[in-house]
C-alpha cells in the first residue's frame, strides 16, 4: 500500500513539473517529464517493485560478502588477471609482436631475403607527389576495394 501512494505521488509530482514546463513553452522538456513521471505508475502497476526490492536486498548481500569474503576477494583477483592479460595482448598484437608471442620463430637477418626495391625516377622538388597505386589521398583508401564492386554493379 505504501508503495503504491509513493509511486502515485511521484507521478502526480511529475505530471505537475511537466505541465510547467509544457505551460513556458518548453515542450520538449515537457514531453520527457511526462514519459519520464509515468515511470513510477508503470512499474507499480506491472508488480516490479517487489523485484526491485529482491534485486537490491542481494545486491546488498553481495556488497557485504565483498567487504568479508576472501573467496570473493580471490574471485577479484583472477578476474583483474584476466583483463589485465587480455588488454596486454591486445596491445602487444598491435605493435606487430604478435610473431614473437606466438612462438613462431623469427628468422635471423642474414637468412631473410632482402626485400625488393623498384626503380624510381626521381621527381623534382617543386612537382607535386603522385598518390601510390591504389593509394587515395582523400582518407578513404581502404573503401577502394568497396567502390570497386558497387561501381560494377552500377550502383
Amino acid at each position: 500500500m505504501l508503495s503504491a501512494a509513493i509511486s502515485l505521488v511521484l507521478t502526480a509530482g511529475g505530471v505537475a513539473f511537466a505541465g510547467l514546463r509544457a505551460y513556458r513553452r518548453r515542450f520538449l522538456s515537457a514531453t520527457r517529464w511526462f514519459a519520464v513521471a509515468l515511470l513510477p505508475a508503470g512499474l507499480y502497476l506491472t508488480g516490479l517493485f517487489p523485484l526491485a526490492s529482491t534485486i537490491a536486498g542481494e545486491f546488498a548481500d553481495w556488497a557485504a560478502k565483498l567487504v568479508f569474503d576472501p573467496r570473493v576477494w580471490t574471485g577479484i583477483a583472477l578476474l583483474g588477471v584476466s583483463a589485465l592479460l587480455l588488454v596486454v595482448t591486445r596491445w602487444v598484437g598491435r605493435r606487430g609482436g604478435a610473431a614473437a608471442v606466438e612462438g613462431t620463430p623469427e628468422r635471423p637477418a642474414a637468412a631473410r631475403p632482402a626485400p625488393e626495391r623498384q626503380a624510381v625516377a626521381p621527381t623534382p622538388p617543386g612537382a607535386p607527389k603522385k598518390p601510390a597505386a591504389g593509394k587515395r589521398d582523400d582518407g578513404l583508401g581502404d573503401f577502394a576495394d568497396i567502390e570497386e564492386i558497387l561501381r560494377k554493379r552500377g550502383i
